[in-house]
């Protein structure tokens, strides 16, 4: 039986490894919404604002041309929690690999974990280890149809050294 002193050692290192590629997940999900100060309609006609946040009815105070950056990144970090937190709960009842990991934690940032889970083609293929039908899934969704060039970055990302 481990003592607790590597149990804790053991889990501080996990800790810092997710908190590392969470970072490079961070960096990407930001690159690929993009960032405004000022609320703009998103491309289904939503009023949005920072990075990629959906202003929900209770947050007029974003419905403003000048908000701090300050405030706009700290909004990014509980929208991102929220998608690792809904990720974990709804989602990780298997084990995902790192990319698997990222891509369905940006897949719920952008949709949220209710659509996402309505991909049920793409989890079957996931859990058979089928990466090639993941993207045909991908590509063969709404989804797709509504932000192509996301959609075929994050196919180039989740299948980078797959040859």
């Amino acid at each position: 039986m481990k003592n607790l002193k590597t149990q804790q050692a053991q889990h501080g290192y996990w800790f810092q490894l997710n908190k590392l590629h969470y970072k490079e997940l961070k960096k990407r999900i930001k690159k690929n919404e993009g960032f405004s100060t000022k609320p703009y309609k998103d491309q289904l006609g939503y009023l949005t604002v920072g990075y990629g946040h959906l202003i929900l009815p209770n947050e007029g105070h974003l419905i403003r041309d000048n908000n701090s950056k300050l405030e706009l990144s700290r909004i990014f970090t509980q929208d991102f929690n929220r998608a690792t937190k809904d990720y974990k709960k709804l989602i990780k009842k298997k084990y995902y690999n790192k990319k698997e990991e990222e891509l369905l934690i940006e897949m719920i940032f952008q949709m949220g974990v209710k659509k996402v889970l309505l991909f049920k083609k793409l989890f079957l293929n996931l859990k058979k280890n089928k990466k090639y039908l993941v993207c045909f899934e991908m590509m063969n969704s709404l989804w797709y149809i509504q932000t192509p060039e996301r959609v075929k970055n994050l196919i180039k990302v989740f299948l980078k050294n797959e040859r």
